[in-house]
């Protein structure tokens, strides 16, 4: 199993989500986080004044799927989020030993 982090664009979240439904991935949880990656932020002018947002704010949209659909969800998430400019986001695939279920006691891919 692998879990996949994927920090997007917050407009992009559903258009991430319906992607991921079409392949078959059932589940998965998002949070509203905030930081920057080489864009270093942007300058924004409110009420006359001008002021730099440090930390931009995006979603982290997490997915743990079987290997076999590893590379499949990999491709719709990179398809749906991507704007071709600065801040699209980054993935992060990492290995998942083990997932149980709480209410059943399922373990494995079962618990997915």
């Amino acid at each position: 199993m692998k879990k996949i982090e994927a920090i997007v664009r917050p407009f992009k979240v559903d258009e991430v989500k319906e992607a991921l439904a079409e392949i078959g991935v059932e589940g998965m949880t998002t949070v509203e986080v905030k930081g920057h990656g080489r864009q270093k932020g942007h300058t924004e002018v409110y009420r006359g004044s001008e002021y730099t947002v440090d930390l931009v704010p995006k979603v982290m949209v997490i997915v743990v799927v079987a290997e076999s659909l590893l590379e499949k969800a990999t491709a719709a998430i990179i398809k749906a989020a991507k704007t071709d400019k600065i801040g699209d986001g980054k993935l992060f695939i990492s290995t998942i030993d083990e997932v149980i279920r709480i209410r059943t006691s399922e373990s494995g891919a079962d618990a997915i």
